[in-house]
């Protein structure tokens, strides 16, 4: 899919020679997956505070079990 953007060449340069690519178009892939994964780890990180626990729980109890 052919897409026109207007980016700014020196970032763009900048980011090309830090991440060692060769081409634009692999810049703006790995950044867009990058973004991406930040994002996806956002929503994670925001659900460890959904999760109930038992807070007399002794996990070291369970251990000593087997």
């Amino acid at each position: 899919m052919a897409t026109n953007l207007a980016l700014d060449d020196k970032l763009l340069e900048e980011a090309r020679l830090i991440g060692k690519h060769a081409t634009k178009k692999a810049v703006v892939n790995e950044a867009l997956a990058e973004y991406i994964q930040r994002r996806k780890q956002a929503e994670t990180i925001g659900l460890f505070s959904t999760v109930e626990y038992e807070a007399d729980y002794d996990y070291k109890k369970q251990r000593n079990q087997s």
